[in-house]
């Protein structure tokens, strides 16, 4: 599915990807793990196309998109839900997700049904503006917004930010169901280990830009999380 080769990024005269491999199998759903500031954000950034790579090369479906535009690589897969769910505030929930339509491959001109059906909340709040939202409302918002290009790689930078308890269980719940039902591929960065375990797979971690380990979530032991992940 996504396939990463040694990867190079920097900004300014800081090194901040170093030769970075990482492979996703398709329907897999996988956690990204690590301490604040070691290029988890970044590696999400570069396979989306919002940062250019130094070097290396990026594959989505065996194709290589390293050069591509974001537009284009959303064109080709990748829903992005980035940190801070970056929703418009002034625009409609409706008008929020009517803006991923453009960069469908098939043009569809309709909101898809199953959005709603994820989130009925969106559904009962589809003419309130995005900013009146809740930041739980907002990050399923944002994550519908991502579904409506109808992605194979659903990639998300740290859903629960900022999301009260209740609605973190639900999303966990629809990561879960988007990966085992309808075979979506998703990839997450995310700080909370609870939430990592029930909604993923499979994790890697990584330290000062590098990654370090990787496995099936039940091999995410107390002496990984105490060498890379405990602050």
């Amino acid at each position: 599915m996504l396939s990463i080769q040694g990867i190079n990024q920097f900004y300014n005269q800081s090194h901040i990807l170093w030769d970075l491999d990482l492979e996703l199998k398709e329907g897999s759903c996988s956690c990204l793990l690590g301490r604040n500031g070691v290029g988890k954000t970044t590696l999400l950034k570069c396979i989306t196309g919002l940062l250019p790579v130094k070097s290396g090369q990026i594959s989505l479906m065996g194709r290589d998109i390293t050069k591509l535009s974001t537009e284009n690589r959303a064109r080709s897969g990748i829903g992005y839900v980035p940190q801070g769910r970056e929703i418009f505030p002034l625009l409609t929930v409706e008008e929020n997700l009517k803006i991923s339509l453009g960069a469908r491959p098939d043009r569809a001109r309709q909101i898809p049904a199953h959005i709603y059906e994820l989130f009925p909340v969106l559904k009962e709040m589809k003419h309130r503006r995005g900013g009146d939202l809740s930041g739980g409302q907002q990050q399923q918002l944002a994550i519908g917004r991502a579904l409506v290009l109808d992605p194979k790689l659903l990639i998300l930078d740290e859903p629960t930010e900022g999301i009260q308890p209740n609605i973190v269980r639900d999303i966990s719940d629809v990561i879960r169901k988007l990966n085992t039902e309808l075979g979506l591929t998703v990839l997450l960065v995310e700080q909370k280990l609870p939430f990592a375990r029930r909604a993923a797979e499979s994790f890697f971690i990584m330290e000062r830009g590098r990654m370090v380990a990787n496995g099936p979530m039940d091999e995410l032991n107390d002496d990984l999380i105490q060498r890379y992940l405990t602050v």
